[in-house]
């Protein structure tokens, strides 16, 4: 190969990689060919740990690096090997579609399954899929007089579970694979594996979910709009107008106290970006953004204007800018400072959420911050970015879940199930 073609060959490499979320410049792609002089090309392995090295850091980066090289760099047999294969899977894997749609239906009618769902079941290992199949079959009888719940309480729990499975086993063999629907493998990823290049399609898909959350509040209130008791006064007055036939009936209706919110931000080291997906979720949804309030802390605590939020790409400039950003945590300075403030921040109408991984200095003071802060909240809820798994081996959190809900939101899927709660 000659040195012009090789060098080509480095640049589209670089592109890849860029387009791939990882950091590399001309710098990067210059070292790389300079390395690449001094090596014999013919050996691979060599050659992958010298790119490896000037383009990869961490772990994650890593796995991206290996899979791009190895789809990159191949032989012209290897390369025919690889069409043959992705030929054959798309075969079986199109047959395994039409048998999903066999199998995925009710009373001879397709189940009504979100498209991602599905997806699922046709990649499910046959072993899972037959558990499925069973567990279906069980309930078949609830599923005429409640689909709602059968979807809710089965459906969802179960593959769910199969996604977070296949995800885990993914990032332990430190394999960069993204399964067929990348929005998906996003929803179900722990929220610091996150790299800067999943940013914006994560606040798409927060955006996405949202709107859905909205919608499904806005049947819900509708669907119970009123407190059950007749108002006889406005009945009558409808049975007039039809000549004195009461057939339309008005009932008095509930009377709504709009929830008040007030939302206390980590926004210090690695907290910076669960903060900032969670306020994507609340300010995405109408309720919730038109009744909060806003606070940041690190080592102390500050009111944000809700107008700087507006633009929420903006956010982590704005939290850098204020100062709060790389200094350290004081939950108990800022818990101190809700309490205290003039006109009170607290009251019985009031939620508090709390966007923090517990992770703080001086500790007492915090638990003791925090018994204050509930004793004048209506309600606290802690959102929490560490896996539940990891809970029961950090002591903050035990400290902290003895005093407050504590709910786990270390996935976009957490986080948005969490919010649903919220607003109902």
């Amino acid at each position: 190969m000659s040195s012009g073609v090789y060098l080509e060959k480095l640049a589209e490499f670089s592109s890849l990689l860029r387009r791939e979320g990882l950091a590399v410049g001309v710098q990067e792609t210059a070292d790389a060919g300079q390395i690449l002089s001094c090596l014999d090309l013919t050996d691979r392995e060599t050659v992958r740990g010298a790119l490896q090295a000037v383009y990869a850091k961490s772990r994650e980066e890593q796995a991206v690096f290996r899979q791009a090289f190895d789809g990159f760099f191949v032989s012209l047999e290897q390369r025919e090997a690889l069409r043959r294969r992705h030929e054959a899977e798309a075969r079986e894997l199109a047959q395994r579609r039409a048998q999903a749609e066999q199998e995925l239906r009710v009373n001879g009618k397709p189940m009504e399954l979100r498209e991602d769902l599905r997806e699922v079941y046709v990649r499910m290992d046959e072993e899972k899929r037959e558990q499925l199949r069973q567990m279906m079959e069980r309930t078949r009888g609830l599923l005429g007089r409640n689909p709602e719940k059968l979807y809710g309480n089965f459906v969802r729990s179960v593959f769910t579970r199969f996604l977070l499975e296949q995800q885990m086993a993914l990032e332990d063999a430190a394999v960069g694979v993204e399964p067929a629907d990348p929005d998906l493998a996003l929803l179900y990823r722990d929220i610091s594996k996150f790299r800067e290049a999943d940013v914006p399609r994560a606040a798409a898909l927060i955006a996405s979910i949202s709107r859905q959350v909205d919608a499904e509040l806005s049947r819900r209130k509708r669907g119970r709009s009123h407190s059950g008791k007749l108002n006889f006064r406005r009945t009558i007055r409808k049975g007039l107008e039809t000549g004195g036939s009461f057939y339309r009936l008005s009932y008095r209706r509930r009377r709504r106290t709009r929830q008040r919110l007030v939302l206390l931000c980590d926004v210090s080291g690695s907290m910076l970006q669960f903060s900032e997906f969670a306020l994507r979720f609340l300010k995405s949804m109408s309720e919730a953004s038109e009744s909060s309030e806003i606070y940041l802390f690190s080592e102390e605590a500050r009111l944000v204007d809700s107008f700087a939020l507006q633009n929420m790409d903006a956010f982590r400039d704005y939290v850098r800018a204020s100062g709060l950003f790389g200094r350290g945590t004081d939950l108990g300075s800022a818990l101190e400072y809700l309490c205290r403030q003039p006109p009170a921040v607290l009251g019985s109408s009031t939620t508090l959420i709390i966007l923090s991984d517990t992770k703080t200095i001086n500790l007492p003071r915090a638990a003791q911050s925090l018994a204050e802060a509930r004793r004048l909240a209506g309600k606290v809820l802690w959102l929490n970015p560490i896996p539940e798994g990891k809970w029961p081996y950090i002591r903050s959190i035990q400290t902290m879940s003895a005093l407050c809900q504590m709910v786990p939101c270390s996935t976009l899927d957490e986080l948005a199930r969490a919010c649903r709660k919220m607003m109902t």
